[in-house]
């Protein structure tokens, strides 16, 4: 193990493989402390009674993380601590994020899935063939315009994106196709991080390779001039972009730092698309443990929600029960603290106080899909005991169960509590699971439930674009699809600025976008940005290696 991967005595892979009754021939080892899981052990096992899945989502978070991924890896520590058959279900971190602003997202302390380094970076290359059979598709589209254009698509109505895997604004508007005849018809051209794209949500939710490749057949990839779909199934880029695909579908199983199973695959970004880790690994998790611990991104407004209403519906999946993440400093921000670390940092029972709003309108969200919830308070090391007590005080007068996580320090033995409730609610059969709109609803009526009801806006108004769109996608068949919302993550609104819980407020729907292979359309509310740029001082600037080819700074 190197770097930020250093773990004590790991243990190799497939003694991992064999605690969740996986034969080493149903492995692909990449090394001794990572595989993939062929598909075929799922299929081996499809008749099987599933374990209890239980989400891990959070309250609206500052820009210091808040461990929504650290409580998830902490928490099925625990259940090893506890001798529960248990399984983690995450996503895979994307470049973008590691180099940008944000870091690694393995967990942090002693609660993190393993090889950390090797997972944060190339890992088993998932997202460099996401990326490749994107713009596999993008280039066949060009291909086909710049030799005699038979489908007569129009290249200002080509509606599929390149994408890379890298924060980098200046790719966000470009023009293509120029140095004359030879260089391709000229047009302009947008470009999405890797996590954004819409082969990476179709990887993620797609059930086998089949699927995968019939899901590639009905992506929009534009319009004639006299407005017919043109879709890639008529560009023969299914079979190809399949083909790129073959190896990166098999769920990839790691561990963590206490030996856990856990599944990291697919890594769809939460504010602009589904946020959750791939359907075939939470599927195969099931069959092979009581209890499968997942997450989504974000918090309950965009992650869980999407979660919900997209990843369970395509997946067939029921939950039992939710853990809610909140933390005092990510309270004291919602309740008028300014949002400097060292500020938050300072005791401060008032904002706390001032701030449970928000935590009042998640736990709504959560109950809303009919599912019971313990609110976890990811413990760190400045929160004082008054403050931990008001947010306790809260939850009771709720009728919401409340733990005290410290995973971060403790690993499994600090979330020994949070493991009991979370369990005891899954046993519980009280979980009426249900989605927010049906399928079939129009496309507006499901857009203005989820800004009502999760986010709690007065209503929604729209663009003349953005409606036009969306009257166009009703017209075309789409109307059916469903909705994966794109906004803000720092606030339950469209508005960053707004903290707490706002009211009064309306959201503005000024663009729309379809990914039919997916199976959604994806509103863009605010100033939403489907290709992130890099701050001032990017988290790359920290990242070294050194000539053993050991790595630091990945945090």
């Amino acid at each position: 193990m190197t770097g930020s991967g250093r773990s004590p005595a790991p243990r190799p892979i497939p003694e991992v493989a064999r605690d969740l009754g996986l034969s080493e021939e149903e492995l692909l080892l990449y090394g001794p402390y990572k595989a993939k899981v062929h598909l075929s052990a799922y299929r081996r096992r499809e008749k099987e009674p599933d374990g209890k899945l239980i989400l891990v989502t959070a309250i609206t978070p500052t820009k210091f993380g808040e461990g929504k991924t650290t409580t998830t890896i902490g928490l099925g520590q625990a259940l090893g601590l506890m001798k529960k058959r248990g399984v983690i279900a995450i996503r895979e971190p994307s470049l973008g994020p590691v180099f940008g602003i944000k870091g690694g997202a393995t967990g942090g302390g002693r609660a993190r899935v393993i090889p950390s380094d090797e997972i944060n970076l190339h890992f088993t290359g998932d997202f460099a063939a996401v990326e490749k059979a994107n713009n596999l598709l993008a280039a066949l589209i060009d291909n086909h315009l710049h030799h005699g254009n038979a489908l007569g698509l129009d290249p200002r109505e080509v509606q599929f994106k390149r994408c890379m895997d890298m924060n980098e604004r200046a790719l966000r508007q470009i023009v293509i196709g120029l140095g004359g005849r030879t260089g391709g018809v000229p047009r302009e051209e947008v470009f999405q991080i890797t996590a954004a794209s819409e082969v990476m949500a179709i990887f993620a939710l797609a059930r086998d390779l089949r699927d995968l490749k019939e899901r590639f057949g009905r992506i929009l990839v534009g319009f004639t001039r006299d407005g017919r779909p043109v879709l890639a199934q008529e560009l023969k880029a299914p079979g190809p972009m399949a083909a790129l695909m073959r190896d990166a579908i098999h769920p990839n199983l790691v561990q963590t730092l206490e030996g856990t199973p856990a599944f990291v695959h697919a890594g769809p970004f939460g504010n602009i698309a589904t946020g959750t880790s791939s359907v075939i690994a939470t599927r195969l998790a099931l069959k092979l443990a009581d209890y499968v611990i997942t997450e989504a991104g974000f918090a309950s407004d965009l992650g869980a929600e999407k979660f919900f209403d997209i990843k369970c519906r395509v997946g067939g999946l029921e939950p039992s029960a939710a853990v809610l993440v909140a933390t005092v400093r990510a309270l004291k921000l919602h309740g008028g603290a300014p949002p400097v670390l060292e500020e938050l940092q300072k005791e401060d029972v008032g904002a706390v106080e001032r701030g449970l709003p928000n935590l009042e309108k998640h736990i709504e969200n959560v109950r809303t899909f009919g599912l019971p919830l313990v609110v976890a308070i990811n413990r760190f090391s400045t929160d004082t005991d008054a403050e931990i007590d008001a947010i306790r005080r809260f939850c009771e007068s709720q009728g919401v169960e409340v733990a005290v996580s410290e995973v971060y320090e403790r690993g499994g033995e600090g979330g020994l509590d949070l493991a009991e409730k979370a369990l005891a609610l899954a046993d519980s059969g009280k979980a009426r699971f249900r989605f927010l709109y049906e399928a079939d609803e129009p496309l507006v009526q499901k857009i203005e439930r989820i800004a009502t009801r999760i986010y709690g806006a007065d209503g929604v108004k729209y663009t003349a674009t953005a409606k036009r769109k969306l009257d166009r996608l009703e017209r075309l068949g789409y109307g059916g699809s469903l909705v994966c919302m794109a906004k803000t993550q720092d606030s339950l609104s469209d508005d960053p600025q707004l903290r707490g819980r706002p009211r009064g407020f309306t959201v503005t729907v000024r663009d729309v976008y379809i990914s039919a292979g997916a199976g959604f359309v994806v509103p863009l509310a605010g100033q939403i940005l489907t290709m992130p740029g890099l701050p001032k001082q990017p988290a790359a600037e920290g990242i070294d290696v050194d000539d053993e080819g050991n790595i630091t700074g990945i945090f």
